[in-house]
């Protein structure tokens, strides 16, 4: 079926169809509508999507399916949405989707780090509206998350802090040994196989409850890695966030493999933090202060 979609009251026609017979829910549908018009060369050179009534509009569902699609897309940082502008195709830069990508027990190991949990606690919760939308839940209320927090790092001080949720439609129980590599027992004990991380880097002071974790002062500033993990299938896994002290942690990628994160982040976010608050009593680590100082990168 051939219809036409309006962006910038020019039409373009795509092959479009949303079954409300169907068993795939549509907001799945609305999404594999939204993916193609993403692929457009149009889009891609940074036309404006259609706004959400005259999208809904035409695709016979209501506002509230499509901006659940539109969100997906969001998180998978396909799409980028402005208040009083409207939603675009964000243009591929460094920070996107990596395949054959390593867990941070793999990276560490590269590096020839042992590695130490200081804390490892297995909740069963309920997801926020962003991980539930991540994880295609709709409306669901009953759904709840395993969540994993674990407090890791060398053995003499913490460096990160992660917590994961997990896809619920996973039969996970909470039981699973989650000392071993997380992956590895995906695989084994589910036949899940990952694939592909989505990231997001940015940067922050500590703040009370991370420095506990960390064992650094809340004044400290941090980076923060979201991960937005799919298997091979492209099914959304875990929803991660981690908390890495700064004065432990640098990352590089390549194409096809991570190992630890680009010295350059790491430095360009410092760099924000300590500028924006040289005017206040904030304490830096003597190693990062003469980084920034001699402009030199941290590795």
């Amino acid at each position: 079926m051939i219809n036409l979609i309006f962006a910038e009251n020019k039409p373009i026609r795509i092959d479009m169809k949303i079954d409300h017979n169907s068993d795939k829910p549509l907001h799945i549908q609305a999404e594999e509508i939204l993916r193609r018009l993403i692929e457009s060369e149009e889009y891609k050179n940074g036309k404006l999507f259609p706004n959400e009534v005259e999208l809904s509009e035409q695709l016979h569902i209501s506002r509230n399916t499509l901006r659940q699609a539109i969100n997906k897309l969001v998180f998978e940082g396909l799409l980028v949405r402005k208040k009083g502008y409207g939603t675009k195709v964000v243009k591929k830069g460094i920070v996107g989707g990596v395949k054959n990508w390593l867990s941070f027990s793999q990276e560490m190991k590269m590096l020839g780090i042992e590695i130490r949990n200081f804390e490892l606690h297995i909740s069963l919760k309920r997801p926020t509206e962003e991980i539930g939308t991540f994880f295609n839940l709709g409306s669901n209320p009953d759904a709840r998350c395993v969540v994993m927090e674990r407090v890791r790092g060398k053995k003499e001080y913490p460096f990160v802090y992660f917590i994961s949720y997990f896809n619920p439609n996973i039969p996970l129980t909470g039981e699973e040994d989650y000392t071993r590599p997380l992956y590895e027992m995906l695989e084994t004990q589910y036949n899940i196989v990952v694939k592909t991380s989505k990231e997001e880097i940015s940067a922050r002071l500590a703040g009370e409850f991370i420095a506990e974790k960390l064992e650094i002062k809340s004044s400290d500033p941090i980076l923060i890695r979201k991960r937005f993990v799919y298997d091979v299938n492209g099914v959304p896994i875990e929803y991660n966030i981690g908390y890495y002290r700064a004065d432990s942690f640098t990352y590089t990628s390549s194409s096809f493999k991570i190992v630890f994160l680009h010295s350059i982040f790491l430095h360009y976010a410092l760099s924000i933090i300590y500028h924006f608050f040289s005017n206040r009593p904030i304490e830096c680590p003597a190693r990062i202060r003469s980084r920034l100082s001699s402009k030199t990168p941290i590795i």
